[in-house]
């Protein structure tokens, strides 16, 4: 057989064995297959191919690219293009000053494309085009619908953690890597590739859990997306009536519980899907109740993507992905409790931040996150246990505890609670609480508030709780809301 690198018969080594596999970048088998939705209007597999070959010409000069696309349509346009074009996505955790800065260091040639008018990103821009530049003739796209196919060890991205706690980390995404999860994924919610579910979701396309269920995996199952990002429940209700059925919810604990307590009609959906946030069992079998449908939830990280998923209205266990593994190593040292997740799309062992007890064959519990452990009168106890507990109290919109700084210098440490809870009082929440966690972590003191500052994920930042507690601290004096 004939070498395929230099035609000859004999005399050198094949290297079929050291090509890498083709991966399309879309699973979509027909030209008029249905890729996105955008304001009801269907965007076909054709025109998405056509799109992304004329934003390839449009692409700034750098080899590393922010991704500042917030209609979710525009954001598949702008990855698919940089990835064609060889180029590296970067999607940071946020897009603070100080964050650009630090992404500066990490990439010094970075651009940004944006389809934001008044973006302020200090990086070079390139404005994302007009529906008028990709209307231009001139690309036999449109007859050939020929699907690039992807090297899977093609470098798709660098999606960055939040560097709460020092400078944001950098994580290395392959194509067969998000490939491959997020195809599991699909298999783990129950749904069938080549189906066309279209796909509703409230978090944006920039934050992994965004990034993975909203964008690519309709784009690796043969899904559709929907390009607007809902947040309000008129914005999330009008988004699925929008699109045929089978829908699906792509969504976070804050979202549901606006949805929920918005008494709007609700649209008839397949499956609703939760993640960036603890979901609680009362929350989750409301909204099964109230759709129909079942709620499922997913657990990951940046580090690790998507792992194992659970249906919280039924049961507190997780069920690891069928391909992955999870167990603590074999030479760890007895101090060290943590699990490590290693194979299927976890190119490389990783360690979980989490306190996880394994229950049977690919089932765990979560304990909450190790650096969320706390220990008080040499009693233990954790974040999320407490918030559990505290948001099971009927009446509580929202609430969360938090570790004040004493923590770190030493002090005796009195953990602060804030709720969201028109109507009850104090004394109401501190009673109920007493009858479930110790009284070594009943917070002192617990604040009223009219809502938490969850960031457009759900998610709550330590260093939003906080500027929270030192500005409800000004305005109340010592006493006040101790229980």
């Amino acid at each position: 057989m004939p070498c395929i690198a230099c035609a000859e018969t004999t005399g050198c080594v094949p290297l079929t064995s050291s090509i890498p596999s083709l991966i399309p970048l879309l699973s979509h088998t027909s030209p008029d297959r249905i890729v996105a939705w955008r304001d009801g209007i269907a965007v076909t597999a054709a025109q998405f191919l056509s799109d992304v070959e004329k934003l390839v010409t449009m692409l700034p000069a750098s080899q590393h690219i922010l991704n500042d696309c917030h209609d979710r349509y525009h954001f598949l346009v702008a990855l698919s293009a940089i990835l064609a074009a060889r180029k590296v996505n970067l999607l940071p955790a946020t897009r603070t000053a100080e964050t650009i800065r630090q992404l500066l260091s990490f990439a010094p040639d970075a651009g940004c494309l944006t389809d934001q008018p008044d973006c302020v990103i200090a990086l070079p821009q390139t404005a994302y085009p007009s529906p008028a530049f990709f209307e231009q003739t001139g690309s036999d796209s449109l007859h050939a619908f020929n699907i690039p196919q992807i090297e899977e060890d093609r470098l798709v991205a660098y999606v960055f953690t939040s560097g709460s706690t020092g400078l944001p980390i950098a994580h290395r995404k392959t194509w067969a890597t998000l490939v491959r999860n997020v195809q599991m994924e699909a298999r783990q919610l129950g749904l069938e590739a080549g189906v066309n579910y279209s796909v509703v979701g409230t978090v944006p396309a920039q934050h992994m859990y965004g990034f993975e269920s909203t964008v690519l995996m309709p784009l690796a199952n043969g899904f559709s997306l929907t390009s607007a990002q809902s947040f309000y429940p008129a914005d999330i209700c009008n988004s699925l009536a929008q699109v045929p059925e089978p829908r699906v919810l792509i969504t976070t604990p804050v979202h549901l519980r606006s949805l929920l307590g918005s008494e709007l009609p609700l649209p008839k959906i397949e499956v609703m899907v939760s993640a960036t946030a603890p979901l609680s069992p009362q929350l989750a079998q409301q909204a099964e109740q109230a759709f129909h449908a079942p709620l499922l939830e997913i657990y990951g990280s940046t580090e690790t993507g998507q792992i194992a998923t659970r249906q919280a209205a039924l049961t507190p266990e997780w069920m690891l992905f069928p391909t992955l593994t999870m167990a603590q190593r074999p030479q760890q040292d007895e101090s060290d409790q943590r699990m490590w997740i290693s194979g299927g799309h976890v190119e490389t062992p990783m360690p979980m931040n989490d306190t996880i007890e394994i229950t049977s064959n690919g089932k765990f519990l979560l304990h909450g996150r190790i650096s969320d452990l706390i220990n008080i009168a040499g009693k233990r106890s954790s974040l999320a246990y407490l918030n559990h507990h505290l948001n099971a109290i009927p009446g509580i919109v929202d609430g969360a505890f938090f570790m004040p700084p004493e923590k770190i210098s030493g002090e005796v440490t009195r953990l602060t609670a804030f709720v969201v809870a028109p109507t009850l009082e104090v004394s109401d929440i501190i009673a109920a609480l007493r009858e479930k966690i110790d009284p070594a972590f009943m917070p002192r003191p617990l604040y009223k508030v009219d809502s938490l500052p969850r960031n457009a994920t759900g998610k709550l930042p330590h260093a939003a709780l906080a500027e929270l507690m030192n500005q409800l601290c000004s305005e109340h004096s010592p006493s006040e809301h101790k229980p």
